[in-house]
């Protein structure tokens, strides 16, 4: 018996290499169709081999020990590697690490299948960009992609095959720390941005060596969760999750996207990762995606208090047969699967298809022919943290800082300026400035915004430091000497905000104020009547009335990452004229919050002479701060919007155009924004939607004709009976600086 089961080995052995390195060589006149073909065949060899125990756990991810993002960790994850209840690793990074931990797997299981290595690469891997957020605000695609390229390249060199990003989430309520993590309130520009994201960390497809597999998230309608409390619950109609919430989920799987991430939220009375509608009717059925889904850290096991199933057996077949593929961290479908499908309560092809789908990304990122590809010591050490990979995060970080406010042109200052005070929680906060989620970005050579103005100004330059209190609590302490500081100087720079981590997951506020004394420290400031600028570092739109109507110059930073303090000294003193935009509107206080610019409009519209419209009694319904906003050094004016048609048909393409001109005396860049409103519809329609937009650069008296086309699809919305299409009638249509100031056309479809 013993030499029959050795030789069976030895035959297992030689059908999985076969398997393994069968088509191995490559044919550049190989079509797509034919490689897809092989990849399917090689994968079916090795599901022909897999027991059901090690099916499952290629359906199993859990943490290392080495950088947890999580509540949980199983301490004995190498027995299981070993064992071959593992198909995943997640929170492991650096070449010579994943190497280790692959070779357990390709040496030490049966059938040496190589695991998967997955990290939170949010916004940067090792140089680190802005949070995603603050760099939608840049409106710059291409900035974007660079970003996530160069995520991509420094992950991949640390042998690192899959990215938890992009979050393409749509938030419109401040309240959730996680909008820090997205692309803000906008479905157009979100679409546009989770494209452009997928597009850099994938770069020239599957298996580069310097790419990583994207994961589109949270999947659905995470953004939306109920008072804005992380993992809360998501109610809204098929209509809103389809108009709003969906499409830059849809965009990021038409760019590619390799796997999908369940959310952690319930819809429509299901949690997402037991959701069929979500995982098998949308994503698989009506997209076609054919990669692979992941649920969230642990959201399997989160079934059980969601009250959806009753114990680990129900949770993990609920996940299964909705269309989840893996299992992040709760162990589930290793401990009840196999026996749910020995007792007849589960379809072994269920776990085959999964099983595919995951096999088939290892075979695509090359990892049966070398599983070690991706852990090169020497790529890793000549990759990591490049100076051009700085340069970018300094470019991509200046053009991500929104100037909100510059009365009497406070800025951009003097770098010979005599004397320069820069006070406050954030001036000199190394570990903030990267902000949350930076995951393997070190924090300790990040730039402070103390140390990017000193580099900025001249030797006879004197900068002033005080810290005047801390970022989260009610000492006042330092407030005596902050002031002495402040009225020492010619000019105020007093940076304030929030901690980083007071943003993103589990960070969800009530109060959108500054925290702390913060308020305080500000008026005691500007009651020395020294000139101020206020920088902000946060992760969400904060309330800042008062800031805003008693300080003459405010400049909206976000979390800047790497770079932060250079790139905010680029902005303060005019090396680099600031050209970035909200993509989320900043409210006068929570209680208007969600607001948004692309409202619709009520049976009562707002009129400020009648008691009975829709309108607060203590509260404009106007925004601190709209959607698109943010200034310049420099002034732009908007000519009259011309047609080529005041009537198009269904058919037809609409251009319109509008003159755009500089006239400051700086050059600077300026985002052309095109908004449209349909007046009459089957089903009520926003009051604006943004449809497109154009980043433009004007030399000082310079003007630029710029041109739209408006399409079909861009005029089409889900109708009455949920088709999806046009509708004859009148249309508003819009160009502008941001999306209250704007230029009005009018055309009709017929």
């Amino acid at each position: 018996m013993k030499k029959y089961h050795a030789a069976m080995n030895r035959i297992y052995l030689l059908v999985i290499v076969v398997a393994i390195f069968t088509g191995c060589q490559k044919n550049s006149n190989t079509s797509p169709s034919s490689a897809n073909s092989q990849v399917d065949g090689r994968v079916d060899s090795v599901l022909a081999l897999m027991t059901l125990e090690e099916k499952i756990g290629q359906l199993t991810l859990f943490t290392s020990d080495y950088d947890v993002t999580g509540p949980t960790i199983r301490e004995n994850y190498k027995d299981d590697i070993k064992a071959g209840k593992v198909g995943a690793i997640f929170n492991a990074f650096g070449a010579d690490y994943t190497r280790k931990l692959q070779e357990i797997a390709v040496k030490e299981t049966r059938l040496h299948i190589p695991l998967l290595f997955g990290y939170d690469v949010i916004h940067g891997h090792r140089t680190i960009f802005p949070i995603p957020l603050g760099e939608s605000c840049s409106w710059d695609l291409n900035v974007m992609q660079q970003s996530a390229r160069i995520a991509a390249e420094e992950a991949s060199a640390e042998g690192l095959h899959w990215t938890f990003a992009p979050m393409c989430d749509i938030a419109r309520d401040p309240r959730w720390g996680r909008m820090a993590e997205g692309a803000g309130e906008d479905t157009y520009l979100g679409s546009r941005i989770a494209e452009a994201r997928v597009k850099g960390f994938q770069g020239e497809g599957i298996g580069a060596l310097n790419s990583v597999l994207a994961c589109v998230k949270h999947f659905a309608a995470y953004g939306a969760v109920q008072a804005g409390r992380d993992y809360h619950t998501t109610d809204m109609s098929d209509r809103v999750l389809r108009e709003v919430y969906l499409p830059p989920y849809k965009a990021a799987i038409d760019a590619g996207a390799a796997t999908v991430m369940t959310s952690f939220n319930e819809l429509d009375g299901i949690p997402a990762t037991g959701n069929k509608y979500l995982m098998t009717d949308i994503l698989r059925k009506e997209w076609n995606f054919t990669g692979f889904v992941v649920t969230d850290y642990t959201s399997i096991m989160e079934l059980l208090p969601h009250g959806i199933a009753e114990d680990t057996a129900s949770a993990a077949a609920l996940a299964l047969e909705a269309g989840v593929d893996m299992d992040m961290q709760a162990g589930f479908y290793n401990d009840a699967l196999e026996k749910l499908v020995k007792e007849g309560k589960l379809k072994e092809g269920l776990i085959d298809e999964a099983v595919r789908r995951i096999l088939r990304k290892k075979f695509e990122l090359g990892l049966f022919d070398d599983p070690y590809r991706y852990s090169n010591v020497e790529r890793e050490k000549s990759t990591v943290m490049k100076k051009e990979f700085l340069d970018a995060a300094r470019d991509g970080a200046r053009k991500s800082i929104v100037l909100l406010k510059n009365e009497k042109q406070v800025l951009p200052l003097s770098k010979s300026i005599k004397r320069i005070a820069v006070i406050g929680p954030l001036a000199d906060a190394r570990r903030e400035m990267i902000g949350s989620w930076s995951a393997a970005g070190d924090w300790t050579k990040a730039v402070t915004l103390l140390e990017g103005i000193k580099a900025a100004v001249t030797p006879s330059t004197q900068v002033l430091y005080a810290r005047g209190c801390n970022i989260n609590d009610d000492t006042t302490t330092y407030f005596s000497q902050a002031i002495q500081t402040a009225k020492q100087a010619d000019v105020v720079v007093l940076a304030v905000g929030e901690a980083a981590l007071m943003t993103g997951e589990a960070a969800s506020r009530t109060a959108l104020d500054l925290p702390g004394v913060q308020q305080k420290l500000v008026e005691e400031i500007q009651k020395t009547g020294k000139p101020v600028v206020v920088v902000l570092s946060n992760g969400r739109p904060l309330t800042i009335n008062w800031i805003n109507d008693n300080i003459p110059a405010i400049v909206e930073t976000w979390f800047l990452g790497t770079q932060a303090g250079h790139a905010i000294a680029d902005v303060l003193f005019g090396d680099y004229n600031p050209s970035g935009k909200l993509t989320v509107t900043f409210p006068r206080s929570v209680g208007q919050v969600p607001i948004y610019y692309s409202m619709k409009n009520t049976g009562r519209p707002m009129d400020a002479n009648n008691k009975y419209t829709s309108k607060y009694l203590d509260e404009s319904n106007e925004p601190l701060y709209p959607f698109g906003y943010g200034l310049s050094y420099t002034t732009f004016t908007y000519g009259d919007i011309s047609l080529s048609s005041p009537q198009i048909t269904q058919q037809d393409e609409l251009k319109v155009s509008c003159k755009v001109t500089n006239t400051g005396k700086r050059a600077g860049e300026e985002v052309v924004q095109l908004y449209i409103h349909d007046l009459v519809g089957s089903v009520t329609r926003p009051v604006k939607e943004l449809k497109n937009f154009q980043k433009i650069m004007l030399q000082p008296g310079e003007s630029k004709e710029i041109t739209f086309t408006l399409t079909q699809h861009d005029l089409s919305f889900y109708r009455k009976d949920m088709s999806f299409g046009v509708e004859p009638g009148k249309f508003e249509v819009y160009i502008g600086g941001d999306s209250r100031d704007l230029k009005k056309g009018i055309f009709i479809l017929q």
